[in-house]
Formats: structure tokens, sequence, C-alpha cells
């Protein structure tokens, strides 16, 4: 009944892929009718695939809504107030700063017409992005400015439906147990009350009251409202993706995890045919995934559900999906442990056959250290992983394009690792050891660090094109920076590059750009010395450099 529901959705949002699609579906039900994970995935495998059609979809709808908007005369300001409440329910789970300006716009149409229960609407629109994005603070404060009394008996069930899940999900977000029973508490008192506004039977009385069972822990009754509400109700795909996602969440804490994954993969099947990308379901699956063994496709999951995040703009998300970057990133590193305690063994059972192996006990140690070194450069890009996700807590300092920068170079590093050690196991198990100096000498890590500057300068001069042309105004002609041929940025520039990023830290740049903290120092008292502002003025100038 469920994928039944799930192949109407599709047909419906996009004709011209139905029949590819509708095979996949096919194969995803077994002879009970019932998705197995190997079906699911792959369903989730094309529909990835195929996500532009659903994306293209949502902006042809957004284009018409523009071409409805301009028709309108001016004078027509609640029909004006029509299409802008449209046009933000188009964009409030799939851009996070197109859907802030239409709420802006939807404000201001609401105060011209003077109109008391619009502009308490209106408001009540910033609350759903806010929270979504993960701003609390602003969310609370936005919350009291609504006058409830003027909001329709619907408009009262999505505020309080709101109250609820700010209290809920910041005390997910602050984890101390006592905080969290704290605002736990707060959030089911706005369930009730929004449980008041809703009619029996309805799809918001079902989803009000499964999610009061379920935040109390009623996990059983939660199950059957949730069931009912997903067969018997006609639903959008985007109340199926999150339905089924709690539906996931509450097998999951029965300890049914293959069911939970199961729900987790048919709600990130229906976010991605509605492009929602403010959604939690492909890190649900990517979580168990990695639970499962599945490393590599978790990691593939994860990507695509940091670009949903970083494509919406929610910061919450992203802080959430890069903690568990580490966290494969240390099963890597597992991994190449293992290998090496093989091969410790194997070096010792290589012993036994006596002195006249001494020579080649020798040469195994030998390529135990290097293993060792090869370990603690895995370490280290750890470690590496482990900056970027303090990155990603700063998410508004850095654009898409330079996270997807350094996940490409750190997967990349990775790679390259993985390929020497490959190469290393074939040629011990070989006994080519001369080929393996000869694979270990070819490192070039000069090399390596040079390109390194030259992308970084590309990626940097994309996000700031006007940064030297700015940077150089800030100085007499005499004095301004004249780049040699085919050089993108010296060292000047890129070390207030780094800190237009929000790299502050002196001695981390010393150590990025491979100088000490000294040298940077006097890099830094040349530049500024040479500059027409005050040396106090000039750090806060380069933070102005606005992007493209």
């Amino acid at each position: 009944m469920v994928l039944l529901v799930f192949v109407m959705n599709f047909i419906l949002v996009n004709r011209k892929v139905f029949f590819s699609s509708f095979l996949l579906l096919l194969f995803a039900l077994s002879s009970r009718s019932q998705p197995t994970v190997d079906s699911l995935l792959h369903a989730l495998d094309h529909t990835i695939k195929i996500k532009d059609v659903y994306v293209q979809a949502k902006l042809g709808r957004i284009q018409k809504l523009h071409s409805q908007l301009a028709a309108i005369p001016h004078a027509q300001a609640s029909a004006q107030f029509t299409v802008y409440n449209k046009l933000f329910h188009e964009y409030k789970v799939f851009i996070y700063d197109s859907a802030f300006k239409y709420y802006t716009q939807l404000f201001k149409v609401a105060r011209k017409l003077n109109d008391p229960a619009k502009i308490n609407y209106s408001k009540l629109k910033l609350c759903f992005i806010l929270l979504s994005s993960g701003m609390y603070k602003e969310t609370f404060d936005s919350l009291k400015t609504i006058r409830v009394a003027m909001l329709s008996d619907s408009s009262k069930i999505d505020y309080y439906l709101q109250a609820a899940r700010a209290y809920f999900d910041l005390g997910t977000y602050n984890g101390d147990p006592y905080y969290y029973q704290k605002y736990t508490k707060r959030g089911l008192q706005f369930l009730d009350s929004a449980l008041m506004y809703c009619k029996p039977n309805s799809y918001d009385y079902f989803y009000m009251s499964n999610y009061k069972h379920m935040t109390r822990g009623d996990i059983d009754n939660a199950l059957i409202e949730v069931s009912y509400l997903l067969q018997k109700l006609p639903l959008t795909s985007h109340q199926r993706a999150i339905n089924t996602h709690h539906l996931g969440n509450m097998y999951l804490r029965k300890g049914e995890n293959d069911k939970a994954l199961k729900a987790f993969l048919e709600a990130a099947i229906c976010d991605i045919q509605a492009a929602v990308k403010e959604n939690a379901a492909l890190n649900s699956v990517a979580n168990i995934l990695y639970k499962k063994g599945d490393v590599k496709k978790a990691y593939q999951l994860i990507e695509e559900a940091m670009k949903d995040a970083l494509d919406y703009g929610a910061h919450q998300r992203k802080i959430e999906i890069g903690s568990i970057l580490p966290i494969i990133a240390d099963g890597e590193l597992r991994a190449v442990e293992s290998e090496r305690s093989v091969w410790l063994i194997y070096s010792t059972a290589l012993t036994i056959l006596g002195v006249l192996l001494i020579v080649f006990i020798v040469i195994i140690a030998n390529q135990v250290k290097r293993l060792k070194l090869a370990e603690a450069s895995i370490t280290k890009a750890n470690i590496n992983l482990h900056e970027i996700n303090h990155q990603l807590r700063e998410a508004d300092k850095i654009k898409e394009e330079y996270i997807g920068y350094y996940f490409n170079i750190n997967s990349n590093y990775l790679n390259k690792i993985e390929d020497v050690l490959k190469a290393v196991d074939q040629k011990l198990s070989a006994k080519k050891f001369d080929d393996i100096r000869f694979i270990l000498a070819n490192i070039n890590l000069k090399r390596e660090r040079e390109q390194l500057f030259v992308n970084f300068d590309k990626v940097f001069l994309k996000l700031f094109p006007d940064f030297v042309i700015i940077f150089n105004s800030y100085f007499k002609e005499e004095d301004r920076i004249v780049l040699k041929d085919n050089l993108l940025l010296n060292t000047e520039l890129r070390i207030f590059a780094l800190i237009r990023l929000g790299i502050s830290d002196t001695e981390k740049i010393a150590k990025i750009l491979d100088y000490s903290v000294n040298t940077i120092y006097t890099y830094k008292t040349k530049v500024k010395s040479k500059s027409l502002l005050p040396n106090e003025e000039f750090e806060k100038k380069i933070m102005e450099i606005i992007t493209v």
C-alpha cells in the first residue's frame, strides 16, 4: 500500500520519468508485496540520478507563480499576498534565502493591507523557516511577537506545532537530560493546545496525536496512528516523507533496525520527489548503513545530504551531517589498522624460519614502520575532517564551493594513501622491496602542497573575484601588489584570504601555508604598515569584502 501511493505521487510529479521508475518499483515489490532493503536502495539510487527532474518541476511551478505575480496590478495587494504566500510555500523546504525573501514580501503586503490576521500569519511563516534552519533563539523571539488570537484555527494549529517543534528540537540540540525533560514537557503542552483545534480523524489530528505519543515514548500507540495515517489518508510526497521518517524513528526505538532502514529509505525517496532540500531522511539512512558496515554507501548518501543542506542553507543539518564524517573516517582507519595487524602476524611467522630469513625479517620490519607512518598520515587526515566539522559549525562563513572543494581534496588524499598501501601490499607479497622504495620516493609532498595552493586560489577567487582589486585599493599606487604571470595569489594575499574566510588564528595560518608563526607575523606587519588604513582597521576592512 505504501509503495502504491509512492508510485502515484511519482507519476503526478513528472510523467517523463514514469516508466523507468515504475520498473524500479516493480523490482522493489517482493512476492509478499513488501520491499526489500536492496530494492529500496536501488530505487533510491535511481531517484537521486533523476533528482534534477523534480527540481526542474518545482522551478517550473515557481516560474508560473512569478508570471502570475507580474500580471497583478500594483494596487491589488490581496492578490499579491496570495501569490507571495504560494511562492513562500514552494521555497520553505527548498531554499532558505528565497523563503526568507518571500516572507518579507508577504509581511510587507500584510502591513500595507493593515490586516492583523495576515500580519500574524506572515510572522508564523518566518518561524517555520527559522526553525528549519536551526535558528532557535530567533524562532522563540518571533513566536513571542505573534498574536495568537488573530490567527485562524488552522494557523493556530500551525503556531502551536512550531512552538512544540522548537522546544523538542532545542531539547535534542542541548543534550542535557534536565533541560531535555523540561523542554519536552513544554513542547507536549503546545501539542495539546494544537490538538484542541484539530478536526477529528483529520490529517492534522493524527499527525499531532502521533507526534505526541512518539515524544512521550508511547511507541505502540504512535505506530498504530502513523500506520493509519500512511495507509488511509491522502498525502503529499512531503507529508509522506515526514511521517515515514517518524515511522523509522519509532522502529529504531523498538530496536527493529531493518524496518527502520526501509522506512528511512522510503522517506528519502519521497523527499527527493518533492524537491525537499531541508530533510533528515538521507542522514538517517547513512547512519544505519554505517552501523551495518556499509561505509562506502553511507559516505555517498551523506555527501548527497550535505549537498541538500548546503542548497537549503540549513545550519543545524550541516552540523548534524558533519558530525558523522570523523566517525566514517575512523572506520577507514580501523580497516587499515586491521591490515597492519595481519602483516605483523605474518612478519612474526617469518621469524620462525630462522637465521636464513633474518634479512627478510629486517625488511618487513621496515615496511611495518612505513605502515605506521602511513597510519599517522591517515590520522592527520582524520584530524583535518574534525577541523572541517568545526568549520561547518560556522557555516555562515563558508560557501558551498569551498566546502565541496575540501571534501574533494580530502577524498582524493585518502584515495592516494589507499593506492599507496595497496601498491605496498602487492610489492610485499611479491617481495619486490626495491619497488616499494621507488613508490615511496615518488611521493612529492612539495608538489602536492603547491597544487593545493593553486586550487585554493581558484576557489577563493571564484568566491571573491574582486579581492585583489579591493585589497590593492587600501594602498598607494607604488605599494600595491603586482602578481607575476599565471600567479593568482601570492603569500601576502593568501594570508589575508584565509583571514577573510574566518581563519584568524596566526598559528593555523602558519600551518596551512607551511611557514613559521614569526614569518606570518612579519608578513602581516609589513603589509599593514604600508596600508592607507590604520592597523586596527585593516583586518576589519578585509572582512567587509563581499562575495559574488
